[in-house]
């Protein structure tokens, strides 16, 4: 006879006896700290020897033509590794390290000898040469111990994997990551440059609509109108009176088109700047201002041509901002030298609220001395007074840069302009 047996309940009273799926016994973060720490010992053997192969070949021959040559093309490949081995920390370390900004190969002149000076002097290249001369040990120890551990600690593995990797963490963020200060420089310094740029474009567009809509158009005038009074005479038809009255309106032309070229010149840069300083210079701006200003210039010597250049550019303007905007009945300017830096101090008792965007061309004043590496502070409660500091770095002038100019020392003075 033969036994039935009876069947599983549909109801599920019997998936009391299924199997716990089967788990990892450590978490996945865990695993990949125990990679890591297994990989080391490959990885630090590849950049061991390739840091021993290139300062042995790069130093050995510097005695010949290539050696040099050969050490920066070495520290160009220990960028490569350094990128790599940044790649390996954040898959499995999860070390977020920015990438070291590129070398500049294309932003300078100067030919082969600069290129190749750039790239042995690289502070990346060599950090990077340094980490993987220095992983080989540690590379080593963390392979063997994470490798015994498996088998004899492993209840104990995570922790341990963890204190391993923190140290790996700690080399990667001392020796592969960018320098925060000279990343921050470089930026600043790009910027900069485009502001230079952008500024110098600007500056020409200026200076060819001043000579298209000013002199040039009035020399235009004065050739039609001498060309007419020329005429005149050819065809022996002309008035005595008429053609006096031409030449009067060409001659008052041929002023203004001069007067116009002048104040163009004053405007790239005035002639007083170059021949007596930057003390007679910002006088003469100051005497063209319409409140009364006291210019006090303390300097000893002369700065070199640019910075002096952008001095006199940034009180000129500061100046007409006083005259436009401040409703001011007097006004300071004070220039004196302090260590490495050219300070600059325009005082004015007027109404106040000097804001860099308030739209009078204090922004693009605080750009360019930027661009410089200088500074631009602006302290104007409303109600007044206004103070404006400017800070320059100060160059030395060299007997060649002063030219004709070098008895023109910008003195000590007080010099008053009226309005």
């Amino acid at each position: 006879m033969t036994q039935r047996l009876p069947a599983s309940n549909p109801s599920g009273e019997a998936d009391s006896d299924r199997l716990p799926p089967a788990r990892f016994a450590f978490p996945r973060h865990t695993w990949k700290e125990i990679a890591h720490l297994l990989a080391n010992l490959p990885v630090a053997l590849i950049g061991f020897v390739y840091v021993v192969t290139v300062l042995a070949t790069g130093v050995g021959l510097t005695v010949t033509v290539i050696g040099l040559p050969l050490l920066a093309v070495g520290l160009m490949g220990a960028r490569r590794l350094g990128r790599l081995e940044r790649a390996r920390a954040r898959a499995l370390l999860g070390v977020r390290v920015d990438e070291p900004s590129p070398l500049p190969w294309g932003r300078r002149g100067g030919g082969f000898l600069q290129r190749l000076w750039m790239g042995l002097k690289d502070p990346v290249g060599w950090r990077t040469m340094l980490y993987d001369f220095i992983r080989l040990p540690w590379g080593i120890f963390t392979f063997a111990f994470t490798l015994t551990s498996l088998f004899v600690l492993w209840p104990v593995l995570p922790l341990i994997a963890r204190g391993l990797t923190n140290v790996d963490r700690a080399m990667v963020r001392g020796l592969l990551s960018p320098s925060d200060e000279l990343e921050q420089r470089i930026a600043e310094l790009e910027s900069d440059r485009g502001v230079v740029v952008d500024t110098a474009a600007a500056d020409l567009r200026r200076i060819e609509r001043d000579l298209h809509d000013g002199a040039q158009a009035r020399l235009v005038n004065l050739a039609m109108g001498l060309g007419m009074a020329k005429e005149r005479l050819l065809e022996g038809q002309a008035d005595d009176k008429v053609v006096a009255a031409m030449v009067e309106e060409a001659h008052g032309e041929v002023k203004l088109a001069l007067q116009e070229l002048r104040d163009l010149a004053r405007g790239i840069h005035p002639a007083v700047l170059t021949d007596r300083g930057l003390d007679a210079a910002l006088s003469s701006v100051a005497s063209r201002c319409t409140v009364p200003v006291k210019v006090t210039a303390d300097l000893d010597a002369r700065p070199v041509a640019a910075i002096e250049g952008i001095a006199y550019f940034t009180v000129s303007e500061l100046l007409q901002n006083v005259s436009k905007h401040s409703g001011a009945k007097s006004a300071s300017v004070d220039v004196w030298r302090s260590d490495d830096r050219l300070l600059i101090q325009v005082w004015d008792d007027g109404r106040g609220g000097a804001r860099l965007d308030g739209g009078t061309g204090m922004r693009g004043l605080a750009d360019r001395l930027d661009a410089v590496d200088g500074l631009f502070v602006i302290d104007s409660p409303p109600g007044g007074p206004t103070v404006v500091t400017a800070e320059l770095p100060w160059r030395d002038r060299t007997e060649t840069s002063v030219g004709s100019g070098a008895g023109g020392h910008g003195g000590h003075g007080g010099h008053g302009g009226k309005g």
